[in-house]
């Protein structure tokens, strides 16, 4: 049996508190479920140890790029696409009724989905609660885990010479948008009040945009340029691991806060 959630939400939190969902339906069916997910959630660098978890297709939409899937020529190809796969069921996570005429083009026999037209004021998990709860007959109360191998955990310890004995903080520096972002001088008040408290070394993690790259450098360039370890040359991915070693998790925007949340 082949199986596909359809999550089309942009950001790396909107997908990760799908899963639980999404892993109620790989325990009902005894199977590996595929995803459609939009290349900004970048579902492929934080599932590839969820055993649960079969295809990451993207969803290549971006209305402002005139993308493969935009429109009605790309909704035709995305069905297309989809077709290749062959499969038996779909959950769509959402109430559009696009995504609902491309299951039925790409020739998958039972669909499942948020009731049509309702997008209005619609919470993000009660929806999907009550999809899973009607359609499977399952109570979904579980807290979303991202899956991570321990020989990763253990080699990031050795490689960034973690020590145990002193508060390894996760900095969450970046943010998505300019209204996201908060100076550095935040941070470095911030800093400066654990230090007094407790040992500490600081993992920052930001993007590549100038003013990310603005606060991360005058973090780096300040009295505690020896207590940093700077993240942005690494993919998401390879963060993993250095999050799950961390104590503490300080993130002004919501991706590495539901990162650093859901590695447990």
């Amino acid at each position: 049996m082949k199986i596909l959630v359809v999550q089309n939400r942009m950001g790396i939190g909107d997908t990760v508190i799908f899963l639980p969902f999404i892993e109620a339906i790989s325990r009902k069916f005894n199977t590996r479920v595929s995803l459609l997910v939009k290349k900004s959630s970048k579902a492929d660098q934080y599932y590839k140890h969820t055993n649960y978890l079969d295809k990451i297709i993207f969803l290549e939409r971006d209305n402002k790029k005139n993308e493969k899937h935009d429109g009605l020529t790309g909704s035709f190809r995305l069905a297309q696409d989809l077709k290749e796969y062959k499969f038996d069921k779909i959950f769509i996570f959402n109430s559009s009724l696009r995504f609902n005429l491309i299951a039925r083009l790409a020739n998958i026999k039972e669909i499942y989905q948020y009731p049509l037209f309702k997008k209005t004021n619609q919470h993000i998990t009660q929806p999907a609660r009550d999809l899973i709860k009607k359609n499977l007959e399952i109570d979904v109360v579980k807290n979303p885990e991202i899956e991570i191998s321990s020989d990763l955990i253990k080699n990031a310890y050795l490689k960034f010479k973690i020590n145990s004995g002193e508060q390894n903080i996760l900095l969450g520096i970046g943010g998505s948008g300019p209204t996201k972002r908060i100076p550095s001088k935040t941070f470095l008040s911030v800093m400066e009040k654990i230090c007094n408290f407790k040992k500490s070394k600081f993992f920052l993690a930001t993007g590549k945009k100038d003013d990310e790259q603005k606060i991360l450098n005058q973090l780096l360039n300040s009295k505690f340029r020896d207590k940093c370890i700077p993240l942005d040359d690494l993919s998401i991915a390879d963060t993993l691991p250095i999050i799950k070693n961390c104590n503490i998790s300080i993130c002004n925007d919501s991706s590495f806060s539901h990162l650093s949340s859901h590695l447990g």
